[in-house]
């Protein structure tokens, strides 16, 4: 299969999965098996970055929107964190951030998938709770929160 073949069918089903994933709230793929079909498509994307779609899924992060909450958009932007699978990758990440920042201190945990929320406060009463939806527009989901 050629490079373009392989990204639109990696395309195609990753956007699938994350329709299931934040849509329908049943995904059918574990994250570990999500996040492979994701790195094969960055890696397929920077070989070959004329086949990269304006649309990516790579481009973007989190998904759609269930149609029962009212979109509202975020004040800043709600980024996303990366994954490390294991020892080597967290050493280049670590010597990519250390030059940036050579006296940091670090806390590492383990990422735990689940909602990520965004809650506004005004004089110490929640007014707002939104989800991350796609990082710029998130669903205002402020009376289940209350």
């Amino acid at each position: 299969m050629n490079p373009r073949q392989r990204i639109s069918e990696l395309t195609e089903e990753i956007r699938d999965h994350i329709f299931r994933y934040y849509v329908l709230d049943n995904p059918t793929v574990t994250d570990a098996h999500f996040d492979k079909l994701m790195r094969e498509l960055e890696q397929l994307e920077k070989e070959h970055p004329e086949l990269r779609a304006e649309d990516s899924p790579t481009l973007g992060i989190g998904g759609g929107f269930a149609t029962t909450f009212e979109q509202v958009d975020h004040l800043e932007k709600m980024m996303s964190l990366d994954n490390v699978f294991d020892s080597d990758e967290l050493n280049t990440w670590f010597d990519r951030v250390a030059k940036d920042a050579p006296d940091a201190k670090w806390l590492c945990e383990l990422k735990i998938d689940g909602l990520a929320i965004n809650l506004r406060y005004e004089k110490g009463l929640l007014t707002k709770a939104l989800t991350r939806g796609n990082g710029t527009t998130g669903e205002d989901v402020t009376l289940n929160v209350k």
